[in-house]
């Protein structure tokens, strides 16, 4: 298919881990479930639609979680994507746990994680999990025993390349030590770069980078604001730009704009198709700056 027909390949591709290639703008599922990230999502028919139409418009990076619903995203992508695409790579996670909407806790241990990934087997609908990602290091496990549990996964071939959530430096090197890590997952975007030490070591190490909720635009996408202006100048939506200007930032950069909208869909993933100069990129990285 041309890249017209399939607009996010024009992002480009990362190969995470080395051996699994990916168009670089993904989709994350958490805003899919309902209010809170709990229970059944408002029109579970557009759910579904939104998850075919990412794959339609080139996606094949998808990122979800046993905990969002709990369950719900994973069983959503099972209904929308089953028998799956044979590029379509599935990254899910384990180790928070869920009290209600909006309450998360989390759980470390090693059996407990062991149980999610043979869950998340089961409701994705898989023999093998692509990539598994430690949702939370819990601070009352050792580290060493939360990462040495998912590399005993991988080597009974149950989950592929292992990734961690909300972590520092430190951490990654401290897992390193036990196992490969494929991938990082933090909060980043043009409002908060606080993970940036993190995105350059990920980068000098062929880390992909996954910054989760990017489309963090508030006070800059007003009206006058600097996302608002050069938006204007390029006929996108500030949320474009601001895609736009975490794929300009780093060839690890691995993007999961989520949504519970298809129109919303289209227009993040239009993103990929915008090109920002250096000078442009420095212009919205200065305007955030203390």
């Amino acid at each position: 298919m041309t890249t017209q027909a399939t607009p996010a390949k024009a992002s480009g591709e990362f190969s995470i881990g080395g051996t699994l290639p990916v168009t670089r703008l993904g989709y994350g599922t958490m805003q899919l479930p309902g209010p809170g990230v709990w229970g059944e999502p408002r029109d579970a028919d557009e759910a579904v639609r939104v998850l075919r139409r990412a794959v339609e418009l080139g996606v094949n990076f998808l990122d979800t979680a046993d905990s969002y619903g709990p369950v719900v995203a994973e069983e959503l992508i099972r209904k929308a994507l089953h028998p799956y695409p044979s590029d379509l790579v599935i990254a899910t996670k384990a180790g928070l746990t869920r009290q209600g909407p909006g309450r998360w806790a989390p759980v470390g241990r090693p059996a407990y994680l062991r149980q999610q990934a043979e869950m998340s087997l089961r409701h994705l609908g898989l023999e093998r999990i692509p990539l598994f990602q430690l949702h939370r290091v819990d601070p009352d496990v050792p580290l060493e025993d939360q990462v040495g549990e998912l590399a005993a996964l991988r080597d009974e071939g149950k989950i592929g390349l292992i990734g961690l959530s909300e972590v520092s430096v430190g951490q990654v090197e401290a897992a390193r030590a036990v196992t490969p890590i494929a991938t990082v997952q933090n909060l980043y975007n043009l409002g908060n770069r606080s993970s940036e030490e993190l995105l350059d070591y990920s980068a000098a190490n062929g880390i992909g980078f996954i910054p989760w909720f990017p489309l963090a635009t508030g006070e800059l996408a007003k009206p006058g604001g600097p996302l608002a202006s050069l938006a204007d100048e390029h006929e996108a939506s500030p949320s474009q730009l601001a895609l736009a200007w975490l794929l300009h930032r780093s060839p690890v950069m691995l993007p999961i704009p989520g949504t519970s909208s298809v129109a919303h869909l289209e227009d993040n993933v239009a993103a990929a198709g915008i090109t920002l100069t250096q000078g442009e990129f420095a212009a919205l990285e200065a305007a955030v700056r203390p």
